[in-house]
Order: structure tokens, then C-alpha cells, then sequence
């Protein structure tokens, strides 16, 4: 029943359904479609499956595209999307014809009839191809002149690109987590967008520098452009939404960016927010990356010590909507028994798990009440059970023996000490919880609980009344002394 922590907080992801509909309107992805059923037999790609330059006007003229190269470009990002995604299937010239001028024909993919007529996770599967291939195009090296770097055998020189893919590709990634994790940080998904100079820095500035150096904050400036030209490749595809920056600054400044001043509009810098389709990529490519990247609804066909394990370190929002969906799957018929079973152990997650638990049956409501009861003699559960039914305002709740008193204290306070809760609330909690009871630690260290010493020593620590905080460690040197520990 043991958890550990996430990590990564859990997503709120939209329904598939939902995802697929952002899937087929993202732009990049809508102008490949449009391609490949424009693409017919007298359709010509080269050697590469790319569409041959000739016909690149009209592929733009059929996307309503600008006759310029701007737009020529456009046609030819889409095109080889359509082919990268499965949606256009290149076949190779027939005859003799050999080299690199010889030319090719396409046909329909498989997947373009999925787009239509396929399930939700056939458009996501297809939209995740085409991450993909977005995210290579934008971690790919820029150069002025390819001319530089062919060698006299024809081939090219990547040495002198100063550019290993692996460690441009592991950036981006490394943003982009930035950037989910400034997203889901807090469990409620937050709507603000991030200022590209923050992300910048998150990627560049030490943790421990109070103060950025002029190198640093240099590299910051050189990222912040970096991102600005990856960011407006990933948009299209529907990762980001993203508000570039101000191409005025960039005259301003000659040829870079400064970080902003305080005083300044930090909108000009750029801003970039996932977007719900954004936040279920990036999160698809961590969990093939092996990082555990929850999402709510991972835990509600599991049992209930999944779930209370699962929850345990969770942001409050999070966990009450893990909870609910949890509880949708079963209604109230044995789930309240089934959490009050899930809640009993003397590990160290089990207090958190009792917390959890007495939370859980909030939401069940009364019809909780008779698996409550039933556990009212449990020395792990009685004491939680008599505040659920005190909570309810329920009558003839038998009062609790002292030594279930006590170590429902000290199960309460190990439950926010595993928790990492903030830390004047558990201030608070300590100094309620002990002024409650005269003589409260001449009686707490003789409970008999696996984290008695710990909480009396942390209650040591944190009691605001310094003879009280001295009781507290006396009362834990006797309770480890007692334990033999």
C-alpha cells in the first residue's frame, strides 16, 4: 500500500473525444489533410517523398495561400506532414528512371481514412506522428548555406553544424517539462501563459544564483530567440499558443533580444501556454520517456488502496477529483468499507492514507455511515470514525477511550508531516492539538504508534511555546527510549 511521490503533479486532461476535435483543427495538421486529398496521380514528389517544386504553387493556391514564397513554404511544411503521418504513401519512380531528379507518385494513406472515420485514438495516434516530426523540424540545425558545409564527396560536413541532435532534442524537451510542470504545478492547470524570458531562465540561471551574471544573463537572451523560433514551428501543430516576440525589438536591439526591465511590457518578450492538446502531448511523450506523468482518472477503475496510496501526495484539487471519479465508478454500496479497509496499516504512508480516507468519505455522504460505525473498536480507525460521525452532526457516537485520543493526535499530525504541509498550518495543528490535553506530553510518548517519536520530536521543533517544545523532546527521547529505538 506504500506510494511514492509523483514526479509530476497529476493533468486534468479534456475527454479524447475533445482532444481529437483540437487535433483536426490544428492548422498544420487541417492543411495536410487538405493535401493529401488534393494529391492525385499526376502528383509528383522527389526522391525524398517531397512535393516537387513546380507544383508548390498550386498546393499553396489550394490552401489559399500566398503566391510567395512564404507561402510555398507553408504548402511544403504541410506536405511533408501528410507524408510523415502516414496520411500520403510515396511510391517510388517506375522504369529506369534512377538519380536524384527522378520523381515519384503518391497515393492515399491508410491513416487519412482514420482521421474520418477512425476512433478519437486514431486521430491522436496519427497527431502524435506529427508532434514528432514537428518537434525534429525544430530542434533541426539553421544554416544561410548549405554549400559551406557539402563536402568535394557530396556529403555533409554535420561536424561543422556545432550540432548534436540528441542534446538539441533533450532541450526542448527540457523546456517543454518546464513549461507542463508552470502548467500543472498548483493542480488546478493554470490559464496564465508563461513570459518566454522566465522560461528562458528556468533552462539557464542556476537555482542557487541570486544574482545572474552578465554571461548568464547573455545565454538568456540567446535561448529566449531560440525558443521564440521553435515556439512558432510547435503552434501550428496545436502544442502551444503562443504570442511571438515583438519583431520590433529585434531592431532595437540590432541582432537580439535583451531581457526585459522590470518597468517593461514583458508581453513584447513573447508568452507561450500549453494548450489541452498541448499538455496531453507533452505528457504522452514523457510517459514514453518513462517519467511518471499521472493524469486524474488514473486511478478510478483501480482498488481502494491504489487509490488512497496513489492520492497521497497529491494537491488537494487533484485529489478530491481523483476521489470523485473514483467514486463515480462505484457508488456509495462498499466503497466506504472498502476505504476504510485501504486506510489500515502501520507504514509510514498509512497515516496519510487515514487523511485521505476520512476525506473520501465526505464525499460519499451518509451512506457511509453504517461501514463508519463498524469500525468505531478499530484502534487504527475509531478515532477517525467519531470525527466523520461528530462532523455529521450524528447522534449516539460513543465517546473515545483517552488512549485513542492520543493517538489520533499523533496519526493526525504524522498524516501533514508526511504531506510536507505548509508549514504554519502544522504550527497551528501542533499547538491545537497538544493545548487541547492538560498534560498532553507526559501522556503522548506512551502511545503505542510507529511515528510516536517522530511527531514528538517534530513538535519539539515546531511548538511556538519553548517550554512546551522542551516537553515535547523529552517526551521523545522516552518514547524512543521505550521503544528501544
Amino acid at each position: 500500500m506504500s506510494a511514492e511521490r509523483p514526479t509530476l503533479p497529476p493533468v486534468r486532461l479534456h475527454t479524447e473525444a475533445e482532444l481529437a476535435r483540437d487535433a483536426l483543427v490544428a492548422p498544420l495538421l487541417a492543411r495536410a489533410v487538405r493535401l493529401a486529398r488534393w494529391a492525385g496521380p499526376e502528383t509528383r514528389v522527389g526522391a525524398g517523398g517531397e512535393l516537387v517544386e513546380a507544383q508548390l504553387p498550386a498546393a499553396a493556391e489550394h490552401l489559399g495561400l500566398a503566391a510567395d514564397e512564404d507561402g510555398a513554404a507553408d504548402a511544403s511544411e504541410a506536405w511533408r506532414l501528410a507524408v510523415d503521418t502516414g496520411l500520403l504513401d510515396v511510391h517510388d519512380p517506375e522504369g529506369d528512371a534512377e538519380g536524384d531528379d527522378a520523381e515519384g507518385t503518391v497515393s492515399a494513406g491508410e491513416n487519412l481514412g482514420l482521421l474520418t472515420g477512425g476512433s478519437p485514438q486514431d486521430v491522436l495516434a496519427i497527431w502524435l506522428d506529427g508532434l514528432e516530426a514537428v518537434h525534429a523540424d525544430a530542434t533541426a540545425p539553421f544554416f544561410d548555406d548549405l554549400t559551406d558545409l557539402v563536402g568535394e564527396d557530396g556529403s555533409i560536413d554535420f561536424d561543422a553544424l556545432d550540432w548534436d541532435p540528441e542534446v538539441e532534442a533533450e532541450f526542448l524537451d527540457g523546456v517543454l517539462g518546464n513549461l507542463y510542470l508552470l502548467t500543472v504545478g498548483d493542480g488546478s492547470d493554470s490559464e496564465a501563459p508563461v513570459p518566454l524570458p522566465a522560461l528562458a531562465a528556468s533552462m539557464i540561471v542556476p537555482d542557487d544564483m541570486d544574482e545572474p551574471t552578465d554571461d548568464i544573463l547573455e545565454q538568456v537572451s540567446e535561448t529566449m530567440m531560440r525558443l521564440d523560433d521553435q515556439f512558432r514551428l510547435l503552434e501550428p501543430i496545436g502544442l502551444v499558443a503562443y504570442q511571438p516576440v515583438d519583431e520590433a525589438l529585434l531592431v532595437e536591439e540590432a541582432d537580439r533580444a535583451q531581457p526585459p526591465a522590470d518597468d517593461e511590457d514583458i508581453s513584447r518578450y513573447g508568452l507561450v501556454k500549453l494548450t489541452p492538446l498541448g499538455l496531453y502531448g507533452i505528457r504522452a511523450r514523457m510517459l514514453e520517456a518513462g517519467v511518471d506523468a499521472p493524469a486524474i482518472g488514473d486511478l478510478a477503475d483501480k482498488g481502494a488502496d491504489v487509490l488512497l496510496g496513489g492520492v497521497a501526495y497529491y494537491p488537494e484539487p487533484a485529489a478530491r477529483s481523483e476521489v470523485e471519479q473514483w467514486l463515480a465508478r462505484r457508488g456509495a454500496d462498499g466503497a466506504a468499507a472498502e476505504l476504510l479497509d485501504a486506510a489500515r496499516g502501520a507504514d509510514q504512508q498509512a497515516p496519510l492514507r487515514r487523511l485521505h480516507c476520512q476525506q473520501a468519505l465526505a464525499l460519499v455522504g451518509a451512506e457511509a455511515e453504517p461501514a463508519v460505525r463498524a469500525v468505531l473498536d478499530d484502534p487504527e480507525l475509531g478515532g477517525l470514525a467519531r470525527v466523520w460521525l461528530a462532523e455529521r452532526g450524528a447522534a449516539d457516537v460513543p465517546p473515545p477511550p483517552e488512549s485513542m485520543i492520543f493517538w489520533l493526535a499523533i496519526d493526525t499530525i504524522a498524516a501533514q508531516l508526511e504531506a510536507d504541509g505548509d508549514l504554519d498550518e502544522l504550527q497551528g495543528l501542533v499547538e491545537g492539538l497538544s493545548g487541547q490535553h492538560s498534560g498532553f506530553f507526559d501522556q503522548a510518548w506512551r502511545v503505542e504508534h510507529p511515528a510516536t517519536a517522530d511527531v514528538l520530536e517534530a513538535m519539539g521543533r515546531l511548538h511556538g511555546d519553548k517550554k512546551k517544545a522542551k516537553d515535547a523532546r523529552k517526551a521523545a527521547f522516552k518514547a524512543r527510549s521505550r521503544s528501544g529505538g
